[in-house]
């Protein structure tokens, strides 16, 4: 692996600001190590979706959308493990291992397929010996009850949309690194 290459920049960042608000996590500390229960099994982990929480969005928040994404990855476009669409504003939190089955997160809402191919949660699974990468846990607020797409809707189609319909977002990041 190329180690000098630059750091990539967090993607919100780069897009118009927003409100934020709270995401509470009793399996994650922002900024903290991702334990190996949320890495991907080929990794060596559970493959669980870390349980989350949020609160503090705008009143006006018509529906989430839930998404990790890890910036770092060597593609030039980075990777998304995890996008669980379309859930009713009614929902404020996630149950630990909730990304293994969309359907059963809340009635309405469903996964589109992150970039190991699945619709569910997928955990960290960097190139050995690469630097520690990034995996930004994000709760979109939206004006909107869902999202207008489906579940063969592509991460960058869901994210174009959601430049749209984004009221304020909350945001955990976690790091993890694969021994080489």
């Amino acid at each position: 692996m190329n180690l000098d290459r630059p750091i990539a920049p967090d993607p919100y960042d780069l897009l118009p600001p927003v409100d934020s608000f709270a995401l509470t996590s009793t399996d994650l500390a922002d900024g903290g190590p991702l334990p190996t229960a949320h890495v991907f099994t080929g990794a060596g982990g559970a493959n669980l979706s870390p349980q989350l929480s949020w609160s503090g969005f705008p009143a006006s928040t018509k529906g989430f959308v839930v998404t990790c994404f890890d910036p770092d990855a060597p593609t030039g476009s980075g990777f998304w493990h995890w996008l669980l669409v379309n859930l009713p504003a009614s929902v404020t939190e996630l149950a630990q291992g909730a990304g293994a089955d969309p359907e059963k997160a809340a009635p309405g809402a469903f996964g589109v397929r992150n970039d190991f191919g699945n619709a569910g949660y997928d955990g960290a699974a960097p190139p050995a010996g690469d630097r520690p990468h990034r995996y930004i846990f994000a709760v979109h607020a939206l004006d909107v009850e869902g999202l207008d797409l489906g579940p063969t809707a592509t991460p960058a189609y869901v994210g174009f949309n959601l430049a749209f319909h984004t009221l304020a977002r909350a945001r955990l990041t976690a790091t993890y690194q694969q021994p080489g």
